[in-house]
Parts: C-alpha cells; sequence; structure tokens
C-alpha cells in the first residue's frame, strides 16, 4: 500500500472523517460525545470501538453502518471493524432529593387505573432490558397488590436481610430473568391484605429505595400502583428520576385516567418519557394474520400527539402474554418472535433512548 504522507491512514484521519457523523437521538457529534475510541490501524484495517449511550441503543446497526461509510471513504482501508459497547449516563442528582448509591436511572411506570396490564409490561421491559446487556432491578411498588413476584418467576422467593458495613439491615432482592427485584410480597403470607395508611406506604417504599443491596444498575424499573396517590407523591420526591412511563389501553375511560396521571407527573416536575399502548388489538392464536381491536383503536396515538409527548409502543393481547404472567416466565423469554414480544422490545428500546436523551440534556 503505498499513500503519501497527505493522506496517511492515521487515527487521527479516521477521527476527521467520523466528525460529521451524529448520535441520531442526540443530534451531536459521536466524537465530540467521546464515543468512538482506541481507534487502531492495522495495514488496510481499521478497528475501533463505539460506545453508546445505552446498551438497548434502538439504532445500533443503523449508527455502525454510518460509521463503516464514512471510514471506507478513506483511500487504503480495507476493512472497517466495530466493537460496540455501552455506558449509560446517570441522572444528574438534584439538591432536594437523595440518589441510590450505584443505581443510574430511575423510571416509574405508572397508570391511571388498574387492570391495563401494567405490571406485565413493567416486568417484560425490565427483562428485555436485562437481555441487551443491560444491568436491570425492578421494584414492585404496588404495595397493595404486589404481581411482580409471580410475573417473573419469583412467587416462592423471600429477599434475604443482612446486616450493612454502617451496622443497618439491609435487604438483597431476588433475582431471576437478568432481573433483581424487591417486593413487598416477600416480606408477607400469600394471602395476607396490607392494610395501611400512607405514612407506612411511604415508610417501607423508602425502604426499597435506600435499604436494598441493588448494586450497579443502569435502569432501576418501579412498577407504581394505579392512580395518583401517596406512593407516586413518595417516588418522586423522595429521589431524582430519569422520568415516567404511562401505561394505558386503547378505550376511552383508560385515557381519562392515564391523563391525570401524566399531568401529575409533570406537576411534580418528573419528564414524562412517553405513552404504551397496552392490549391494543387482539390476535387470535388460530388466525396469525387478524387483528380485533376489542378496546377500541387509536386511543394511544391521538393522546400521545395532544399531550406531546411519545408513543413508545402498541402491544398486541396474545394469549400467550398473559400465560407468561401467570408462569412466570414473561414472553419476551418463553416467545421472543411473537408480536407482543417485538413490541415491547421495541417499547423498551425507545424507553432507553429517552432516557439517554433526558440525561445528556439535563447536563
Amino acid at each position: 500500500m503505498n499513500l503519501t504522507s497527505s493522506n496517511a491512514l492515521t487515527p487521527e484521519a479516521v477521527l476527521k472523517v467520523l466528525q460529521p457523523v451524529q448520535d441520531p437521538e442526540l443530534n451531536k457529534s459521536l466524537v465530540d460525545l467521546n464515543m468512538i475510541r482506541h481507534v487502531q490501524i492495522d495495514g488496510g484495517i481499521v478497528s475501533f470501538t463505539l460506545v453508546l449511550t445505552t446498551p438497548a441503543c434502538p439504532l445500533r446497526e443503523f449508527i455502525v453502518e454510518d460509521c463503516q461509510k464514512a471510514v471506507q471513504t478513506l483511500p487504503g482501508v480495507e476493512e472497517v471493524k466495530v466493537e460496540v459497547t455501552a455506558e449509560t449516563p446517570k441522572q444528574p442528582s438534584l439538591p432536594d432529593r437523595q440518589g441510590i448509591d450505584g443505581v443510574k436511572n430511575i423510571i416509574a411506570v405508572s397508570s391511571g387505573k388498574g387492570g391495563v396490564g401494567k405490571t406485565s409490561v413493567a416486568v417484560n421491559m425490565a427483562v428485555a432490558l436485562a437481555q441487551t446487556g443491560a444491568k436491570v432491578g425492578l421494584l414492585d411498588a404496588d404495595i397493595y397488590g404486589p404481581n411482580g413476584p409471580n410475573m417473573l418467576g419469583l412467587g416462592d422467593a423471600k429477599v434475604m436481610v443482612r446486616e450493612g458495613a454502617d451496622g443497618k439491615e439491609v435487604l438483597e432482592p431476588a433475582f431471576n430473568h437478568g432481573v433483581k427485584l424487591v417486593s413487598m410480597a416477600f416480606l408477607i403470607d400469600k394471602d395476607q391484605p396490607v392494610i395501611w395508611r400512607g405514612p407506612m406506604l411511604n415508610g417501607v417504599i423508602r425502604q426499597f429505595l435506600y435499604q436494598v443491596q441493588w448494586g450497579e444498575l443502569d435502569y432501576l424499573i418501579v412498577d407504581m400502583p394505579p392512580g395518583t396517590g401517596d406512593a407516586q407523591l413518595t417516588l418522586a420526591q423522595a429521589v431524582p428520576m430519569a422520568g415516567a412511563v404511562i401505561v394505558t389501553t386503547p378505550q376511552t375511560v383508560a385515557l381519562l385516567d392515564s391523563r391525570k396521571g401524566l399531568k401529575m407527573f409533570e406537576q411534580l416536575g418528573v419528564p414524562v418519557l412517553g405513552i404504551i399502548e397496552n392490549m391494543s388489538y387482539f390476535i387470535p392464536p388460530d388466525l396469525r394474520d387478524r387483528q380485533y381491536d376489542i378496546f377500541g383503536s387509536g386511543g394511544g396515538e391521538k393522546t400521545a400527539n395532544e399531550l406531546n409527548v411519545p408513543l413508545l409502543g402498541r402491544i398486541p393481547l396474545e394469549i400467550p402474554l398473559r400465560e407468561g404472567g401467570d408462569e412466570g416466565i414473561p414472553i419476551v423469554v418463553s416467545q421472543p418472535e411473537s408480536a407482543s414480544a417485538q413490541e415491547l422490545l421495541k417499547a423498551a428500546k425507545q424507553l432507553a433512548a429517552r432516557v439517554s436523551v433526558a440525561a445528556f440534556a439535563n447536563r
């Protein structure tokens, strides 16, 4: 290979041609964001590391392709090797809210009313994020109706209580399908009702936030109880949150309540990352090419447009989705190629992208 000094294949030349390539979500140069690292030249082979802002980046393939095309314009390049890793940004701290050591992003999954499949969405999205390589925790904050353990296959699990370094008790979360979980269900008998007033609810949620040994997490998903009550207020006022996701179904009564939940988070200063429309349509098991709008259609998209927030996904209703919740094997694990699993993975990736954008915007 004969190259003159003016067009020599060097790391500096590689970075120069990569300068115009932008992160599509952040709209900034990959080079300026320090997302291109360890550029090496071996003859005509150029290799470098691309450091994304989340393992669940929905545009990963497009970014890699743009990088390869840019480098291939240099004379003498025979092959471009891109190693892809991720460093999830941490939400900035707030002076009046205490963060959790090791936890980068706290995300509430909420709904205006019960029965819209909020926990199913939260569990499947947490597992989907873990499948991409992210470190994920799930806090079941639905103290009165804790169903997270059953849906995550941990119905018989118990959290371990031990003494921490400071002498105080700490809880060890349960773990399955790549997700750490803590829930009120671990601390009470199966049929025992939780009959508490607000201050006790506030106390146990704070205990789950600060006395659980979460370790290093990219995302802590908090499955909220339905409505706009004490649990939402406690969470919003206790920790700096990356944002909230509102789960709804397409019918009017659910959408009316979801709007109230969305407005509540806005009033509390918590960014709304998007809306997920669950049970968007029914796919019968014997007619996979059919769709039935049992609960109406288009309601989630219309509401998202009216309130100027993204629609992260439209999750169809399939029998295996319900079966997975009952059996403790989320559909993203049991049937990853199904329509529901694919939409849940898409929603999880869109959520991760929104969290990264929010983290950089607040810097």
